[in-house]
């Protein structure tokens, strides 16, 4: 074989490597943060706002995840009133992951059922309010 059959093999061999490389970066899956990222930043302030009220509270929210489930304690400064919100489970690495919940409480925890398809790195983004004050926790959780 002379160096001009070596030179098309090696073109050859480039060529069948960038189509591979092309078309398996054509099936990787790119899941975006949100769908509705401008319109979502637009009203974050309102979110920071949320948070700064949730850290005057007396105590923290207690987030514990315990087989397959996950309890969300709100502080005692909520004490026999009425909490309303939702829940959301958000997984940075899969959007298929993502899972929200309603709930309305007074003087309990929170209790959500996880299946297996939560397990890995999660954030527990928690909106809720009392008596027309809106407040929002946000934590990272390994499932």
């Amino acid at each position: 074989m002379n160096w001009g059959y070596k030179i098309i093999v090696v073109y050859i061999v480039f060529i069948s490597g960038m189509i591979l490389l092309a078309y398996k970066s054509s099936q990787q899956n790119e899941d975006l943060v949100t769908e509705d990222y401008y319109g979502k930043e637009l009203v974050y302030q309102q979110k920071i706002d949320e948070m700064k009220r949730t850290s005057l509270l007396t105590d923290s929210v207690l987030v514990q995840v315990i087989n397959q489930e996950v309890s969300i304690s709100f502080p005692k400064d909520f004490a026999t009133k009425n909490i309303t919100g939702e829940v959301e489970f958000y997984c940075p690495s899969d959007g298929k992951k993502d899972k929200r919940q309603q709930f309305s409480v007074t003087d309990a925890a929170v209790k959500i059922p996880l299946s297996e398809k939560n397990n890995g790195m999660n954030y527990v983004k928690i909106s809720w309010t009392v008596a027309g004050i809106n407040y929002y926790y946000e934590k990272k959780i390994i499932i």
